[in-house]
């Protein structure tokens, strides 16, 4: 009975498609990406030559030699499809270190392979696994279930290793790949029986179909820009790697100037550039052999994975990164140069946990540049690396063992020539580290919720001091309390803070919220709602920081704000002359709005003149004094009540 090839026919149609597709997208960097590649290919070619078997098998005699050479190919290309397969799933759970360091894996995994192979080719004399008869008719022999026991061998090695490994794939990935195992096992279930019915290669080809659309999910990981993986595939794959384990060395590239680039070639004209980089990350990759995991996650930043095979020359691929990327310029019209931090990271030696590799990415820009590589092991031998690794240990302690302090900063008022407010600062002491600055954990608490709690315990705290006798001898008016973006977006905290104050008898007028100035380009319902419902009940509200971003000028002036605080930025009095009119300018325009002005940074008499000149209601800064605990405090004020 002649074999039908329609089944391989239809195969190799599914995957030329398949093919297609990932050449038009590029989906061939990464070793995910690779692995998945081999393995069509090598179905494929098993399809093909299982195709040019039969067609010789189903022409009749003649074509001995031919027979035997196609026949010896499908058989050894068909169990090494299963094979890769499974290495396949090696470089999706990105367990290769777990499999270097196994000695009995390493010999077992290729055995099922070989012992095939051997018996394919010896079979040619020996008939043990197929022979041509005296008409060159196909004849399976009396040990063609080796092919199926090897294949059997190979089904059981990746079930358990789906299995074993399911942490690090999660349950779409999982559901999807044990779909796959049906399909495999039936269709070789049929054609043991039935021979002519040729359904191996179609259930292959639909199996990495499924994995293809299900598994892979490029769209999900690849960078359309770039060609790299992007951000969301960064977080997966390093977590997977902390949780497998893995040593590798990163590393990570952030362009210095990257904002400067945007103002300067805008949003098209950037994104030319960074796929500029990439390419010739791409090329450098592929022609060194590095096997590197690249991607872009966004804003300038790259971050290039090395293996434990190329620990030893990770200093000179990140000189030559360095090299490629600080020596370049823009290609446009207008010459702009590159300018790149480049820092190697070795895990688990220099940092062990996800959470602190994530954090010390986004500190790079803080370190000085000098155009030269930058090595974690190093930086991280600073006190601020240390703490920013047990930062929420910190803040978790600090709550749990009254660690906080509010300290306050007194603000002068120029027109009444006295003290007659301060603002409220928060101050973390650590046994083990002193003094934590603000810069560092309150932008962890806000990640990890405790900022919440923070925020209840100083405004309990303030309002607590307002309530106090001490506290109405000063003469303050108010005090200044700062509210973080994340504490406005929480429902509830209008309601919160009224009730703090109605538990401790503190008027609206003796209390003024600050939000910062980032939190003007939010327009969440929520956040505007406590704004209004707190403005509402009399509390005045005060914008921080002024002058250190982007002001949506729209939105300051839709809120409900009586003060703004210009940033120390705004002291630089001598940095030009525009800066002067800038200066005057953004005073009359707030005055014209109604508000008044608090000049933050003050360090010196001159400048106290100056803004006192300017009219400008307040001033604060260490001219007068630096934050510093109630006690102090009080003391202070009491010495300038004259």
């Amino acid at each position: 009975m002649e074999k039908l090839l329609y089944f391989d026919y239809s195969a190799i149609l599914i995957m030329l498609i398949m093919l297609a597709a990932i050449i038009c997208r590029r989906h061939f960097y990464g070793k995910v990406n690779k692995s998945f590649l081999f393995l069509l290919l090598v179905a494929m070619l098993t399809a093909f030559f299982d195709i040019v078997a039969v067609t010789l098998d189903n022409a009749g005699e003649g074509h001995r030699l031919l027979k035997y050479i196609t026949h010896d190919i499908y058989l050894i290309s068909r169990n090494l499809s299963i094979a890769v397969f499974d290495f396949f799933l090696v470089a999706l759970t990105d367990t290769r270190h777990k499999i270097s360091q196994n000695a009995f894996l390493k010999l077992v995994m290729p055995l099922p392979f070989f012992v095939v192979f051997f018996t394919v080719i010896i079979s040619n004399y020996t008939g043990w696994i197929y022979y041509l008869d005296e008409y060159d008719t196909y004849t399976r022999g009396s040990f063609f279930w080796i092919l199926y026991v090897a294949v059997l061998v190979y089904a059981l090695y990746s079930f358990i290793y789906t299995i074993k490994y399911t942490k690090y794939l999660g349950k779409m990935k999982i559901l999807s790949l044990f779909t796959i195992y049906p399909f495999i096992v039936c269709s070789t279930a049929i054609q043991a029986f039935y021979p002519q019915l040729l359904l191996e290669q179609l259930a292959m080809a639909l199996g990495l179909l499924f994995i293809m659309l299900m598994v892979q999910r490029p769209e999900q990981r690849i960078d359309s820009m770039t060609g790299l993986y992007k951000m969301a595939a960064y977080v997966e794959d390093i977590k997977r790697a902390y949780r497998n384990k893995k040593p590798m060395n990163i590393i990570m590239v952030t362009l210095a100037n990257y904002r400067a680039l945007l103002d300067v070639l805008g949003y098209d004209g950037v994104h030319m550039e960074m796929r500029k980089i990439s390419s010739r990350f791409i090329t450098m990759n592929r022609k060194n052999k590095l096997g590197a995991e690249m991607y872009y996650i966004g804003n300038g930043c790259y971050r290039i994975v090395l293996d434990q095979y190329h620990f030893d020359n990770t200093r000179e691929i990140a000189e030559l990164i360095n090299c490629e990327v600080n020596n370049s310029h823009s290609d446009s019209d207008i010459d702009v140069d590159i300018q790149a931090y480049v820092c190697v990271v070795k895990c688990p030696e220099d940092i062990d946990d996800f959470e602190t590799i994530m954090e010390f990415g986004r500190r790079i820009e803080k370190s000085e540049f000098t155009a030269n590589v930058i090595y974690a092991s190093e930086l991280l031998k600073s006190r601020e690396y240390n703490i920013i690794k047990e930062i929420d240990v910190i803040v978790e302690d600090a709550l749990a063992n009254n660690r906080f302090e509010v300290y306050y900063q007194p603000i002068y008022s120029v027109k009444d020539e006295k003290f007659t407010s301060a603002e409220a600062l928060l101050r973390l002491k650590n046994e083990k580290y002193g003094f934590v600055s603000p810069d560092i954990f309150i932008p962890a608490a806000e990640k990890s919720g405790a900022i919440h709690r923070i925020g209840s315990f100083v405004f309990e705290e303030v309002c607590r001091f307002i309530s106090s006798s001490e506290y109405k001898m000063l003469g303050i008016e108010y005090i200044e309390v700062n509210l973080s973006v994340i504490q406005c977006m929480q429902k509830g905290l209008a309601h919160r803070i009224l009730q703090i104050m109605e538990k401790y008898n503190v008027s609206p007028k003796q209390i003024n919220l600050e939000i910062t100035e980032t939190a003007t380009t939010y327009s969440q319902m929520v956040m505007t709602e406590n704004i209004n419902e707190l403005t509402g009940a009399g509390i005045n509200f005060s914008l921080d920081d002024f002058g250190t971003g982007y002001s949506n000028m729209k939105r300051i002036a839709s809120l409900p704000l009586s003060i703004i605080k210009f940033d120390k930025s705004f002291t630089d009095i001598n940095s030009s002359p525009k800066m002067e009119i800038i200066l005057k300018n953004t005073i009359k325009m707030v005055k014209d709005m109604n508000m008044k002005i608090v000049v933050e940074g003050i360090e010196t008499e001159e400048l106290v003149r100056h803004f006192s000149d300017l009219e400008c209601e307040y001033i604060q800064g260490y001219y007068y004094s630096k934050p510093i605990p109630k006690t102090e405090f009080v003391k202070f004020i009491n010495a300038h009540k004259g």
